[in-house]
């Protein structure tokens, strides 16, 4: 047993969350009355419900109240590249999820639904979330009520003492690694949501769910190849593509198998060496890239929660969907370092439609079902943009200043 225990934990988290998939399909085949194997996709959607708010309290209260000041970089062209990228992949899989519409499998149902009736009621909706009380937005799970939180106690913290700032980041570590365990756990967990779907509505929910991850991968291509290069070109005025294809092969592949960010840095940190890159700028932008600059979670938010809101025959009018656009945008800067982490805050992008946290959450463990692949790309993304779009700053500098520079492909 102990041999069989050391082995599965050699195992990469990805090679375990397809074991469940396959274990989940051949239990709900073989013994679709076995109630109680259902119950392991129920404690884990329950774990990931009760971490989630707290994860995203501690990391944007520690990420802001850690900030420095007077650092000169060239971080503004930057950041303005970060939010435009992120905010642009929102608006593709807004207008992909309408062309191509998804419906999901969702184990219980929403008949106590109620639905807003356009952009006037979500507005309201959304400035009740924000002023929530801090303690029942932890409860009730309004993540708009925890991000608003979390920005004013970090901006207060700003002006705390060393100690208090280490602090929060330790508690924030702490949370983050108690996240780890849960998502270590999310092999049994899908095991069970997959036997829950598969003896709940067929066989037929596994190509729904092939369905929506050509969805979400393909508009994680499209901006990848298409918009971020276009984003280049208008910047460098420049074929864009040997820099695009540079940080795909030698910071996206990378990405692509460790499904992190954070430790993609040291990797991007030599791409940026190599293209001959201001150390003072990079240092500061790949860090905070790996942050912020979520495109591909953005991608998962909006589309995810679409396919939700087309699950439960909620209409969408065109201001909610450019609303959802820049919540998607706004949400993604928020995603978790840890595998997964875009998943954690589809709920808060559900809750612009009525839709309570215990169908979100359910959505977040549709996402773990796909993730394999999806996390695997948008990581990908993420990471490489990263250096991307450091170089396109600094290149544009030089443009507009009239010195030559040499893109080292």
């Amino acid at each position: 047993m102990n041999k069989l225990l050391l082995k599965w934990n050699q195992l990469s988290l990805v090679q375990r969350i397809l074991a469940g998939i396959i274990l989940g399909t051949i239990l709900a085949l073989a013994f679709p009355n076995a109630a109680w194997i259902a119950l392991f996709g129920s404690l884990f959607v329950s774990a990931l419900k009760s971490v989630a708010p707290v994860l995203v309290l501690v990391l944007v209260m520690s990420a802001i109240s850690n900030h420095q000041k007077n650092v000169q970089t060239n971080m503004k062209s930057i950041l303005i590249l970060y939010g435009m990228s992120t905010f642009l992949a929102g608006t593709t899989a807004v207008i992909a999820s309408f062309i191509f519409p998804v419906s999901l499998s969702l184990v219980e149902a929403a008949d106590e639904l109620a639905p807003p009736e356009g952009i006037a009621e979500v507005l309201r909706t959304l400035l009740f979330q924000v002023v929530d009380n801090p303690v029942n937005a932890l409860m009730s799970g309004n993540y708009l009520g925890i991000l608003m939180w979390a920005i004013l106690l970090g901006t207060a913290f700003k002006n705390a003492g060393d100690t208090t700032k280490s602090l929060l980041s330790n508690v924030s570590d702490a949370v983050s690694q108690v996240v780890k365990w849960v998502i270590n756990l999310a092999p049994i967990g899908i095991m069970g949501l997959v036997f829950t779907s598969i003896t709940t509505n067929g066989l037929s929910s596994l190509l729904e769910y092939g369905k929506l991850l050509i969805l979400l991968i393909g508009c994680m291509l499209f901006i990848a190849l298409v918009v971020n290069p276009f984003i280049v070109y208008i910047n460098i005025r420049r074929n864009p593509y040997p820099l695009v294809f540079s940080c795909l092969k030698e910071s996206g592949i990378t990405a692509f198998f460790t499904r992190s960010s954070a430790a993609n840095i040291p990797v991007n940190m030599k791409l940026c060496e190599k293209l001959d890159l201001d150390k003072n700028t990079y240092s500061v932008s790949v860090p905070l890239g790996a942050t912020i600059n979520m495109a591909g979670a953005a991608i998962t938010i909006s589309v995810l929660t679409l396919a939700a809101v087309r699950t439960l025959d909620i209409q969408v009018d065109f201001a909610t969907a450019l609303l959802l656009c820049i919540v998607s945008a706004i949400a993604a800067t928020g995603a978790s370092g840890v595998a997964g982490g875009s998943l954690l805050l589809i709920p808060l992008a559900c809750s612009l439609f009525g839709i309570p946290n215990e169908i979100a959450i359910q959505v977040v463990g549709v996402g773990f079902i796909i993730g394999v692949l999806q996390d695997s790309f948008e990581t990908g993304l993420n990471s490489s943009s990263d250096v991307l779009f450091t170089a396109t700053a600094e290149y544009a500098k030089k443009r507009k200043r009239g010195e030559e520079f040499v893109i080292h492909a």
